[in-house]
């Protein structure tokens, strides 16, 4: 991805092309998500018990972006996979390192406070250690497992989809991006097989605030360098950070209301650093609140 002509005015071309290639995008990931979500909903089990189903939903929208590249002609050269370059090695260790800043502040207010339990899983004799030693798991083996899942995601939406839609001229093109990223996940909520609290709706309505900042987190990195790593692994450690042990080791009542990625406070603690790690520059290089003029 060429990041250096990111922020240029696109051509009229450039800007109808864009917009076939979202409509093949978003089309394909429509007909592939759909009957998986069937799938899902249907088994009535929670997504982490139909590891098969997920897997194949998380790579629909990397699937959608190869068929709007090929269908639409415009090649792979854009998606970059480069790693070895200080930019990008910086803006990766940033993504490992926002959930456990995110996970800090939400999880560590709602067990300071009392608003959520912190409680080990059964059986675990040393809680701190055991938490510690989760921690590190998650930011290592854990995020690289993680990447299997997170790049089809993450090739599609960040890899293909941000940067059409900057391109094409849609209205604050990142934060729509984030709506619709968060959309695709109501589903799953509103059936409470997902990121879901006592009430599904408003659980919904937080989780795509979370959505929506991260994305203005990872669209920025993502054409700021102009790989695609930093969005994948940062995706990959927050899955394995947030839903692994500031999770697993809440328990309480309200435990799903405060914290998890439809929780109150994760919305606001995740909202807050995302402010923090991005700059005005990129944010308005890029296009984040309003779109490019042509």
């Amino acid at each position: 991805m060429n990041s250096t002509h990111a922020h240029d005015a696109p051509t009229s071309e450039e800007v109808h092309s864009a917009r076939r290639g979202l409509l093949l995008y978003f089309g394909v990931v429509l007909l592939g998500s759909v009957p998986l979500l069937y799938l899902i909903i249907s088994a009535g089990t929670p997504i982490e018990q139909q590891l098969e189903y997920i897997l194949a939903l998380m790579w629909t929208p990397a699937l959608a972006s190869i068929v709007a590249r090929v269908g639409n002609g415009e090649g792979f050269e854009d998606l970059s996979f480069r790693l070895r370059n200080r930019q990008v090695a910086v803006r990766v260790l940033q993504a490992i390192l926002f959930p456990f800043v995110v996970g800090a502040i939400a999880y560590g207010a709602a067990w300071g406070v009392g608003l959520v339990e912190f409680s080990a899983p059964v059986g675990t004799s040393d809680p701190l250690s055991a938490f510690a030693g989760e921690l590190l798991f998650a930011a290592t083996i854990g995020a690289v497992v993680g990447v299997i899942s997170a790049a089809g995601e993450e090739i599609g939406w960040r890899g293909y989809m941000t940067s059409r839609l900057v391109t094409a001229g849609v209205p604050a093109p990142i934060l729509t991006g984030g709506v619709l990223w968060g959309c695709w996940h109501v589903p799953a909520i509103l059936t409470g097989q997902y990121a879901a609290g006592r009430s599904r709706v408003l659980s919904a309505v937080l989780f795509i605030a979370v959505a929506v900042s991260l994305t203005v987190l990872w669209s920025a990195w993502t054409l700021e360098t102009g790989s695609i790593w930093p969005a994948i692994l940062g995706h990959s450690a927050w899955n394995a950070v947030i839903q692994g042990p500031f999770d697993t080791f809440s328990s309480g009542a309200l435990a799903t209301t405060w914290v998890g990625e439809s929780g109150i406070l994760v919305v606001a603690a995740t909202i807050i650093v995302v402010v923090v790690f991005t700059s005005d520059r990129v944010t308005n290089r890029f296009g984040f609140l309003s779109s490019p003029s042509h």
